[in-house]
């Protein structure tokens, strides 16, 4: 019966990733007005399309000032969608997680256009929160409590959080109470405001953008767990286009933030934060830390995980 259970965890995983496939027309995109290049973009806070779209249209918007190349901007329903969606070649550009973007580059399908710098470096940190008073002090009282992860493919809504649960000896499908998949940052939050798990995953980033739209009050959440720093979310180029066009939004990324017209408040990252700029030379041998901590989470576990997450 486990394995069953298993079996039917991963194909839902398998299925839901393809079948969230955005639609898009199979001509050739050339950046032109007709044929714009399309971007697919992972629904990192919140997922609603209309709040994931305006974090990252004014940077496209910039680079569309800056070359004359026109962009298309879809949000995928999950990480593994968009992953899918580039391997299936129906996005030139896709804005991943660290972790969806090892899977992408693994499969050859996706290769660094450009990570976001702010003062000076490229990293962001996953975390784990719980009520401010909640007899929860550090990830060692974590286990029997119930927790919330975002997207099985997020590498700071799950992944890392696992990885730190598993240094602290924790096994999640074991020894958590209930484990809760809310499939983004920000609902992970919500679930803990709403008093429906004990501890939520997601990033520091997003937490900080729910405290300035005033989704929490910053008085009633503590800390309980800080990841060591993790490559800034990238966005990469589909392998297949052609080099000229790489070469070319390679070139527009690295230059956008000084380039004539462009303000300060077109420079966006990940969350829609401010950043100084991108750096379009960033070493793919820095996301090496995410593929090790990918290489913890096995199939066997993830697929007991899920298994947990639907018990009721």
């Amino acid at each position: 019966m486990k394995n069953k259970l298993l079996a039917v965890a991963a194909t839902v995983v398998t299925l839901t990733a393809t079948l969230a496939l955005p639609v898009h027309s199979q001509v050739v995109a050339d950046g032109s007005h007709e044929h714009p290049l399309r971007v697919l973009l992972i629904p990192a806070d919140g997922g609603t399309e209309s709040g994931t779209k305006a974090d990252y249209a004014p940077v496209f918007n910039a680079i569309t000032r800056t070359t004359g190349l026109n962009f298309d901007l879809k949000v995928g329903q999950s990480y593994g969608a968009v992953v899918e969606g580039m391997c299936n070649q129906l996005a030139d550009i896709a804005f991943f997680g660290p972790v969806a973007y090892v899977q992408a580059h693994k499969r050859g399908c996706a290769q660094l256009l450009a990570v976001g710098v702010e003062k000076g470096a490229s990293v962001y940190y996953a975390g784990m929160f719980t009520k401010a008073n909640a007899p929860i002090a550090n990830i060692n009282d974590v286990k029997g409590k119930r927790v919330a992860f975002g997207d099985v493919n997020s590498a700071s809504s799950f992944t890392f959080q696992v990885a730190m649960l598993l240094d602290a000896g924790i096994d999640p499908a074991r020894d958590l109470s209930a484990v809760r998949m809310t499939g983004s940052h920000a609902s992970s939050l919500a679930a803990l405001v709403q008093d429906q798990v004990d501890v939520a995953s997601l990033s520091f980033d997003s937490y900080e953008k729910a405290v300035k739209q005033g989704a929490v009050d910053p008085k009633t959440v503590k800390v309980i767990a800080r990841s060591m720093p993790i490559p800034y979310p990238p966005l990469a180029l589909n392998s297949k286009m052609p080099e000229p066009l790489k070469a070319r939004l390679k070139q527009a990324f690295q230059t956008v933030n000084k380039a004539p017209g462009v303000t300060p408040d077109m420079i966006r990252g990940y969350g829609g934060g401010k950043i100084d700029g991108y750096d379009t030379q960033f070493s793919e041998d820095e996301f090496n830390v995410a593929a090790e901590k990918l290489g913890l989470l096995t199939d066997e576990l993830k697929g007991r995980i899920l298994v947990k997450a639907a018990e009721r």
